[in-house]
């Protein structure tokens, strides 16, 4: 080899090492770059307790493996043990591999709110145990739960019968997947939709399934969403909240979390958690369940929509809609009222002071005079358009207010503009248009006497054109090296800083912002709410003033097509100081967003790679009659461009309508990039990306396969004496049969990809052995070899010509046969281990569906339903032939030409229909390993 030829090797190994790389680091800012963990843990005051409920017997026997609990501690526990219940019933779902156990943090904040209002309300709080099944993973048992819920509901009515304030509803809060089985509910044929009217989701991924192994999980997920998009209006009277986790939460990314568009309607409603007043943090998967103040805000809410006619839940959905609002929207610093008094009389004996300035502060420390300061409109009308104030005083009463035609000095009735406040981590402000309050004469601001409390008050008017400022965002090929930046100089308290282009899911950016402030006197902290006015997922960050702050900003959600509205950093000044804003792209950010919402589909661009790999090493064994190394085969065979265009093709055709008539009419399924574009998870080069970075796994997980391979045979020779290699002509002999009917009927008995397993394992064994031999023959050849020379060599030096020469000829004789062995049996380890790393990603997507069978095999021996117990048999019958097989058998195949040019199209189908549905991505390779175990035969 030239020196050209060697360096092309490593020119390979170093570029596919580098995407290996970006995914990497890509993968490290999901998992490890996150913000810290801003939620306080929640603590039972007694010891928590469990009371499991009797069920019928016919539910109790169809359903052995799943439970009810009710929650209860201390003396609430024990008197409730004989079931004679008058509260509220509310049930917790748990999620995938969820413990009924997670109810506690709701089941005990409920209890000590309920002590608060000496139980005048309390909730009991029931929970179902699901055996922590693996869901998220299998979805055989999926609709089985929704059925045992269905059950758990009517028992748990049951118990208030004869109550006097009996409900006729539950609510539901379930934990990622247990969500998914409330919202399934509603597909029952005779399931009442009355049964439930309150829903609240905790990092549910409503959208589509995290990683779709199954076609019971996909077809789950279509009947449901189908369902709320088509029975949208019978829905009306379910009030659904859902609640994502945020960056922190990398398994169930935020955008999943957000409730289908076309189900959004009145009575829905979805939120990021960093979002939430009184929490605005982002939360794992885990700990959305116990964050305190998520759960604070839940149990809040929970009382506040109570009826007190009749002591259960609200039946009013716009009540409940309002009450959600109020606690994970938009908290205006006040205890919530349904209906709020419109006018409010301003008494007491209260000090009068008008203000005229268009900029005002005031500091409140022990002032025992209570004052009232009044801002008159009518000057400020012309010269500004908005009013801004801020106090940061936290409580819930009210603080300003609107008077109305007011020609004196005082008003004695007023409006409470109080409740068009927001709260803020810091402080509650409220931000007025003064067009959309003509009525208004006077804005007055209360100050109550107070004892020991200090805080400050500010007010200013302003025009919005001056307080907002467009920042054009990075280009995302900028890589970071260019910048926009703005500078404030501050005279007023707030600034909404405008990022212009910032709509695509791709585009990530660190927001670098600091302060620096003329005096050193003590200042209120700034804060910084980066706002996504198409979706409830902003987040929030209190700085000290002077400060440098980084900011990261990302979306979950991308702006919907019709929506122009543009993202802003809302900046909650400090006065007098000047503020610095600088944007640049991050590129580990954006591979971060690249695998938060790609990365699912990996697997099925590095099985594509390998595939192509593997009919290039067919095409070169045809040509050549030898089998090219799986390295140099997958630099020259895996392009991208075989692949790619042809699905970009597709796609763009699909916008017309005659070529999606024809392609229905055919029966073919909707292309998978063309479901993520219409949920704006897709853009042009993201598969061209995906596919080197599947390229990139793949050279270096064929690496990591060989190297391991010889690892265990260097280990083998170590221990165990190899055997000699020998040539096999029958690919099935009667010991095989029986192992492939055991395995068959292993497979349909107990679990398919058990069977699957086992073959795997068997298949590793041979090949593993097939290497020892061709190394043991390998190190006797060039031993044969080096003693034909030394007896050359003697034979000369004593003249015995004629006896040297005949052993000479038949060694070397011997020595061409057994080298061309030697070379038929490394054509034929090269095929194999492409075959066993192929088949060991197989294996990898069918391992959950082992592992939940594993788990519940105290239950049933057999897996029902069992996702690939008819691939298993097909592959097991495969895999016995192959395993069995050489590359001589194949090269005289007269299907070997045909064989070597089905991967290429069936390695575009994968793409095209295997992203979304990972499940199918077995059957090609099933069918192309079909065709490899014809070549063997005909």
């Amino acid at each position: 080899m030239g020196r050209a030829g060697r360096r092309l090797p490593a020119l390979a190994a170093v570029f596919y090492g580098a995407l290996a790389a970006l995914v990497l680091l890509g993968v490290r800012d999901v998992l490890f770059l996150y913000e810290e963990n801003r939620c306080s843990m929640t603590y039972m005051y007694e010891y928590p307790e469990y009371l499991k409920i009797k069920l019928p017997k016919k539910t109790a026997r169809r359903y052995p493996a799943y439970e009810l609990y009710l929650y209860g501690e201390g003396n609430y526990a024990e008197e409730n043990k004989n079931l004679l219940l008058t509260g509220i019933p509310v049930l917790f779902l748990p999620g995938n591999a969820g413990s009924y156990k997670q109810v506690r943090s709701l089941g005990s904040i409920a209890l000590r709110k309920a002590e608060d209002v000496d139980f005048k309300y309390h909730f009991n709080f029931f929970s179902v145990n699901f055996n922590e099944e693996l869901v998220a993973l299998y979805g055989g048992s999926l609709q089985r739960q929704t059925k045992f819920v269905h059950e758990c509901i009517k028992v748990i009515l049951k118990l208030y019968r004869d109550r006097e304030f009996a409900p006729t509803s539950v609510a539901i809060v379930g934990h990622s997947m247990g969500g998914l089985v409330a919202r399934a509910l509603l597909t029952l044929k005779n399931f009442k939709p009355g049964l439930i009217n309150l829903l609240i989701t905790q990092a549910t991924p409503h959208v589509a399934p995290v990683m779709p192994l199954d076609k019971y999980l996909t077809d789950f997920y279509t009947a449901v969403n189908n369902h709320w998009i088509l029975k949208a209006q019978d829905l009306r009277n379910l009030t659904t909240l859902s609640v994502a986790g945020g960056f922190r939460d990398y398994q169930v990314r935020s955008g999943l979390a957000f409730l289908p568009r076309l189900s959004q309607h009145d009575s829905a409603l979805s939120v990021v958690s960093s979002a939430v007043p009184r929490a605005w943090a982002s939360t794992d998967h885990l700990s959305i369940v116990w964050c305190k103040e998520l759960i604070l805000a839940t149990i809040r809410a929970f009382f506040d929509l109570i009826d007190e006619n009749t002591r259960q839940i609200t039946e009013d959905p716009k009540k409940r809609m309002s009450v959600l609002h109020h606690h994970f929207v938009r908290h205006p610093a006040k205890t919530f009222e349904e209906n709020p008094e419109l006018f409010t009389e301003l008494t007491g004996a209260f000090m009068w002071i008008p203000v005229k300035a268009s900029k005002w502060t005031y500091s409140v420390y022990n002032d025992s005079d209570g004052k009232y300061f009044t801002f008159p409109l009518a000057s400020h009308r012309k010269s500004y358009s908005h009013v801004y104030c801020e106090n940061s005083m936290l409580d819930t009463s009210s603080w300003i207010y609107g008077c109305m035609n007011s020609n004196s000095s005082t008003c004695l009735e007023a409006t409470d503009l109080s409740w068009r406040a927001e709260l803020l981590p810091t402080t509650k402000v409220v931000i007025l248009k003064l067009q959309d309050y003509t009525s208004l004469s006077h804005i007055v601001i209360q100050v109550p006497p107070t004892v020991g409390n200090k805080y400050t008050l500010d007010c200013e008017f302003f025009k919005q054109d001056s307080r907002t400022v467009q920042l054009p965002v990075t280009h995302l090929f900028s890589f970071g090296l260019s910048s926009s930046k703005i500078l404030l100089n501050s005279t007023g308290l707030l600034y909404n800083v405008q990022l212009q282009h910032f709509n695509r899911i791709y585009q990530a950016f660190k927001i670098y912002i600091e302060s620096h402030c003329q005096s050193l006197k003590e200042r209120k902290p700034s804060v910084y709410r980066l706002h996504v006015p198409w979706s409830h997922e902003d987040s929030i960050t209190v700085a000290k003033v002077p400060s440098f702050m980084e900011i990261s900003a990302k979306l979950h959600i991308a702006q919907p097509q019709n929506d122009s509205r543009v993202p802003e950093l809302n900046i909650y000044s400090s006065s007098d100081c000047q503020y610095e804003v600088i944007l640049k792209t991050s590129v580990l950010q954006v591979l971060g967003q690249i695998i938060r919402f790609h990365a699912s589909a990996l697997p099925v661009y590095v099985v594509s790679n390998i595939f192509l790999t593997y009919g290039g090493q067919l095409s070169t064994l045809m040509s050549t009659g030898q089998c090219s190394d799986f390295p140099l085969e997958l630099v020259r065979t895996a392009k991208p461009y075989k692949v790619e265009p042809l699905i970009s093709i597709v796609v763009f055709l699909q916008g017309f309508n005659w070529f999606r008539e024809i392609w229905e009419s055919l029966s073919l399924p909707e292309v998978d990039a063309a479901v993520l574009s219409s949920q704006d998870a897709w853009f042009p080069l993201v598969s061209l990306i995906l596919f080197l970075f599947g390229t990139g796994i793949a050279y270096w997980s064929g690496v990591f396969f060989s190297t391991s391979l010889r690892l265990f045979s260097s280990l083998w020779l170590t221990l165990i004496r190899p055997t000699v290699l020998q040539k096999d002509n029958k690919l099935i002999t009667p010991r095989r049969l029986c192992g492939v009917l055991s395995l068959a009927v292993v497979s349909w008995t107990t679990c398919g990809a058990f069977a699957v397993f086992i073959i795997y394992l068997q298949y590793l064994f041979k090949v593993i052995k097939l290497h020892v031999n061709i190394r043991a023959e390998q190190n006797m050849l060039n031993g044969d070899s080096d003693c034909s020379k030394e007896t050359s060599q003697n034979s000369s030096i004593y003249a015995v010509k004629n006896q040297s020469s005949t052993d000479s000829t038949v060694k070397a004789t011997q020595s061409l046969s057994n080298s061309t062995t030697i070379a038929e049996a490394v054509n034929s380890l090269k095929m194999h281990v492409t075959i066993l790393n192929l088949f060991t990603w197989i294996v990898l997507l069918n391992l959950p569906s082992l592992i939940y069978w594993l788990k519940n095999l105290r239950y049933s021996v057999r897996l029902d339903p069992d996702p690939c117990r008819s691939t298993a048999i097909i592959l097991v019958c495969i895999l016995e032939i192959l395993m069995n097989s050489s590359t001589s058998e194949v090269k005289s195949s007269k299907l070997l030409k045909i064989a070597a040019k089905v991967p290429l199209p069936l390695s575009v189908a994968m793409l095209a229909f295997g992203r979304m549905h990972l499940y199918k991505v077995p059957h090609f390779v099933t069918l192309s390993l079909l065709l490899h175990v014809l070549c063997c035969i005909v």
